[in-house]
């Protein structure tokens, strides 16, 4: 992969990630906390756990797309960026301007999500 390539990926990368924290700093600053007295009835209160545990999966979602944004960022660093950790080919960049994070060839996913679909069918 070219050096201009892989400034676009980092410029990429490093933008997701910042919206990230951002989205994670907005989320923490409405609370997640709630008064149970607050509420007037039963609905209420189920409705808010509801929201309050929509809330922490979409928080947790975050933080592992966070984690594969920063192992992406150091890849590139490290000069690794854009090669499949599975065969060691290239990632075609199509495949990585769709999933900057990716770390698998078309090919080495698509074998995976096979496996996968076996294993769940059995």
């Amino acid at each position: 992969m070219n050096k201009k390539d892989l400034k676009k990926f980092k410029e990429l990368l490093e933008e997701r990630r910042r919206e990230i924290l951002d989205q994670a700093e907005s989320t923490k600053e409405k609370g997640m906390n709630f008064d149970p007295d607050d509420l007037p009835d039963e609905v209420d209160l189920a409705s808010s756990e509801a929201d309050q545990s929509m809330n922490l999966r979409l928080r947790d979602r975050e933080r592992v797309l966070l984690k594969k944004v920063d192992k992406a960022l150091k890849k590139i660093e490290d000069e690794e960026y854009g090669v499949c950790e599975s065969c060691g080919e290239e990632i075609g960049v199509k495949r990585l301007l769709a999933r900057p994070v990716t770390d698998l060839c078309i090919k080495c996913k698509e074998e995976q999500e096979r496996v996968e679909r076996a294993y769940a069918e059995s």
